[in-house]
C-alpha cells in the first residue's frame, strides 16, 4: 500500500490535501491528486474500500460520482469539513437503516430516557474526577456529590442543572493541569476564546463526529436526542453519547498535546485557529489517540479508543431496544 496522504486505522481515513478528488480504482479507494505536476505520481493514497467505514474530507476535496455509488453500497459515511475542522455535513448510506431499531428509538419512554442519560452525565462526572486526579489535582468532593445527585433527580431539567453545574466547578479546576505558559480562565464557544477553548472546541467536534458515526453505523438516529433537546440540524443524541467520553478522552488529550508541548502559541492564528500544518499535526494526533488501547470496564478486553466509541453506541442500541435492562455508560474510576 502507498504511504498515506491522511490517517488510517482499517476504518476511518481523513483527507487534507487541498485539491485532491476521492475516487474508485479497480476494487479499492483512492486519493488522486488533480494538480500532480507531469513527473509526480497523482496517486497519493489508497485504501481497501470492504475495510472503510468513514472518510472524512477538509475544505477543497471531492469526491467522484462513480465513488459515492461505492460508498453508498457498501456503507461508507462521508463527513465534510471546513479546512480548519468545522464540521459541514455527512453523506450517509441508505443502507445504514433498520426499521425495528428506529421503531424502538422513536418509542422510547420518558422515564426510559431519563434513566439513560442519569447514567451518561453520572459517568461524565465521574470521569471529570478521574481526569482531575491523575493530573495531581485534588479537593474534587464537590463532584463526587453532584454525581450522587445526578442519580437522583427525577426530570431532565433537574439532571441539566447538576450537570451544567458540576461542568463548572470541574472547569474551574482545570488549570491545574496545564504546563506554566497555557492558561483556562473559562469554556467558552463560537468563538473560543483562547488557544486551550480552541482545542477543546475542535476536539469536541471530532468526537461528535466518532459518535455520530458509532450512532450510524449501529443503525441508530443520530439527530434524536435523549437529554439533548431537538433542534433542526443538531445531532442530539451523538451529544448525549459524547457526553462521558469529553473528560477522559478530549480533555485528555487537550491536556496531553499542551503538556508535552506539541503545540505552542505560535500555532494558531489570529482568529483562534490552529495554522494548516499544526492542523494536520493535531489530525495524526488525534487519529493516534483514538487509537491506543485500554481496557474496556464493562467488556473487560482491550480495544481502542475508537472501539469503545462504537462498543458504547452497541450498549445504547441495547438498552433502547431493552436487551439490557439498563445502559452501561463508559466510566473509569482512576
Amino acid at each position: 500500500m502507498k504511504a498515506t496522504e491522511g490517517m488510517f486505522d482499517e476504518s476511518v481515513v481523513y483527507v487534507t490535501k487541498q485539491g485532491t478528488q476521492v475516487r474508485t480504482d479497480e476494487g479499492r479507494i483512492v486519493v488522486w491528486d488533480v494538480d500532480a505536476e507531469e513527473d509526480e505520481d497523482p496517486e497519493l493514497a489508497t485504501y481497501p474500500k470492504e475495510k472503510l467505514d468513514t472518510i472524512n474530507v477538509f475544505g477543497g476535496v471531492n469526491f467522484t460520482t462513480p465513488f459515492v455509488a461505492e460508498a453508498n453500497e457498501h456503507g461508507i459515511v462521508l463527513n465534510y469539513f471546513t479546512q480548519n475542522g468545522k464540521y459541514r455535513g455527512s453523506f450517509v448510506p441508505e443502507k445504514n437503516t433498520i426499521a425495528e431499531i428506529r421503531r424502538a428509538q422513536y418509542a422510547l419512554g420518558y422515564p426510559e430516557e431519563l434513566a439513560i442519560a442519569k447514567e451518561m452525565i453520572t459517568a461524565k462526572i465521574r470521569n471529570q474526577r478521574t481526569l482531575l486526579s491523575r493530573k495531581g489535582v485534588h479537593g474534587t468532593d464537590i463532584l463526587k456529590d453532584l454525581g450522587e445527585r445526578a442519580q437522583s433527580v427525577s426530570n431532565k431539567d433537574d439532571l441539566r442543572g447538576v450537570e451544567g453545574e458540576a461542568a463548572e466547578r470541574y472547569f474551574d479546576r482545570l488549570d491545574e493541569t496545564l504546563v506554566s505558559g497555557w492558561t483556562f480562565e473559562k469554556r467558552t464557544k463560537r468563538p473560543p476564546e483562547d488557544h486551550v477553548n480552541s482545542l477543546l472546541s475542535l476536539t469536541y467536534t471530532f468526537m461528535k463526529n466518532e459518535a455520530m458515526s458509532a450512532l450510524r453505523q449501529y443503525n441508530l438516529d443520530p439527530f434524536l436526542g435523549i437529554l439533548h433537546a431537538d433542534r433542526h440540524g443538531r445531532p442530539s443524541l451523538a451529544l448525549d453519547l459524547e457526553e462521558e467520553f469529553r473528560p477522559i478522552f478530549c480533555d485528555a488529550f487537550v491536556t496531553r498535546l499542551i503538556n508535552r508541548g506539541v503545540f505552542t502559541h505560535d500555532d494558531f492564528t489570529a482568529d483562534n485557529h490552529l495554522s494548516d500544518d499544526a492542523f494536520k499535526t493535531y489530525l495524526s494526533k488525534f487519529d493516534d489517540f483514538m487509537q491506543e488501547e485500554l481496557t474496556h470496564p464493562y467488556f473487560e478486553y482491550t480495544v481502542t479508543r475508537r472501539k469503545a466509541v462504537r462498543q458504547q453506541a452497541i450498549l445504547l442500541r441495547k438498552a433502547i431496544t431493552d436487551e439490557l435492562d439498563a445502559y452501561h455508560a463508559l466510566t473509569f474510576d482512576r
